[in-house]
């Protein structure tokens, strides 16, 4: 959903708007919305609802009432009622679904509640807001060193300036409780403004920067996910993935929120399959379970003392010996439930696409060189054919005689000294 200035140029090269994230038609922007009801006319006894979306720095968004009745639209900037001054944000969403993510976000839908819409921004505003928001990377950098120097246990990951400059609030990381009093007391002094210190969790921190994640694409928290539910180690072993802290850690140092994404699915399709913790008694001996397929409905026992033997079974089969059990029966092996299916037999390689080989490149190169070598030969047998005398035709190399030893004139008499 990006505007026109997301195309390419005349020269191939794309052009882009140069916004850095407040895009006029919210398609650049991250957690956008599509009003999918702006085409639709509402009854004619119902009035619009007086409330919109803002979004600020980072996905921040809050709900705001119109309470001047101001024509807006999607990508307004408009000046907000904060505390203290006035904010400076952008609408994202009007009409009938700003009173839908209301309810979905569980804020009590009452507009006279909610805080004022002042005007739109003038460019006396915009270039205030410009100008702070561009100051906030050197605020950053001098409060880390502020916070490091006092020896205080946290990580100032985001600094968000007010639209009127007359606030900064500054959002942190901390494994454990901080003590920012006299931290607050230096930043005032330093920046001559106001302070304010807001908590986050890593996996805000996480959504409110942005990233790419291990699957190559940016970051779901910082996209569309909006809520945070909690990951357990658990998800990971109904999916049977490996416990490795590594791979199943996001950007966040926290487990990945798509862990939660298939887990009802893996869940559903566990309840056909019996406990693996559940031992099987047979005459032979009691069997334990090694390992299971939730796609092919398949699980490998072996005996206590055969532990290299595995016995390939299908849940079905596994449940009835479990319910045998119950009954105090016991079969005679596990070999006789073993399912014996014909491997099918391996298609030979079809050419689809006519690309059999993967030297298929180096077939004409080896054929230039042949053509090189009988042109190289035929050349050599031209000019041996042209210094030929004339009692050999032929052109062939007189031979030299040997004597039966194979060595020549080694049976010569050195010249006698005069």
């Amino acid at each position: 959903m990006g505007c026109t200035s997301c195309a390419t140029g005349a020269d191939g090269q794309p052009k882009g708007c140069k916004n850095n994230g407040t895009c006029g038609t919210d398609g650049c922007n991250k957690l956008t919305v599509f009003d999918w009801l702006s085409n639709m006319q509402l009854p004619a006894d119902m009035e619009p609802f007086n409330a919109v979306e803002v979004r600020f720095k980072n996905g921040r968004k809050e709900f705001f009432q119109n309470s001047e009745n101001l024509t807006l639209s999607i990508g307004d900037t408009i000046a907000t009622e904060a505390s203290p001054g006035h904010d400076i944000g952008m609408v994202t969403l009007t009409g009938e679904l700003v009173r839908v993510q209301m309810k979905k976000k569980k804020i009590p839908v009452k507009v006279e509640a909610l805080p004022k819409i002042y005007r739109k921004a003038s460019q006396k505003d915009i270039d205030i807001w410009q100008g702070v928001r561009d100051k906030e990377a050197d605020v950053q950098k001098r409060s880390r060193e502020i916070a490091i120097r006092l020896g205080l246990q946290m990580k100032i990951s985001d600094v968000e300036f007010q639209g009127d400059a007359s606030k900064v609030i500054f959002y942190y990381t901390a494994e454990e409780r901080v003590d920012f009093r006299e931290l607050i007391k230096e930043f005032a002094r330093t920046f001559n403004t106001r302070i304010e210190m807001k908590q986050v969790g890593f996996r805000q921190e996480a959504a409110r920067l942005g990233g790419i994640g291990s699957c190559g694409r940016e970051l779901c928290c910082s996209t569309w996910l909006t809520d945070f539910r909690s990951v357990n180690t658990s998800a990971a072993r109904y999916q049977q993935l490996s416990l490795n802290p590594q791979k199943l850690a996001g950007q966040c140092g926290k487990l990945k929120c798509c862990l939660n994404y298939e887990l009802d699915t893996y869940l559903e399709a566990l309840e056909s399959f019996p406990n693996t913790e559940t031992k099987l008694q047979t005459e032979k001996g009691y069997a334990t379970c090694q390992k299971i397929d939730i796609f092919k409905g398949l699980l490998w026992y072996a005996y206590e003392k055969e532990f290299m033997n595995w016995h390939e079974l299908t849940a079905e089969k596994a449940n009835e010996i479990i319910a045998l059990n119950t009954k105090g029966k016991k079969p005679m092996a596990l070999e006789e439930y073993i399912i014996e299916t014909p491997k099918p037999e391996k298609e030979p390689f079809s050419n689809v696409v006519g690309q059999d080989s993967l030297t298929r490149f180096d077939q004409p190169k080896q054929k230039n060189k042949k053509r090189r070598n009988k042109n190289r030969n035929k050349g050599k047998v031209e000019a041996t054919a042209g210094n030929a005398p004339k009692n050999n035709p032929k052109g062939n190399a007189p031979k030299k005689s040997r004597n039966k030893s194979g060595n020549q004139n080694r049976n010569r008499k050195p010249p006698k000294n005069e």
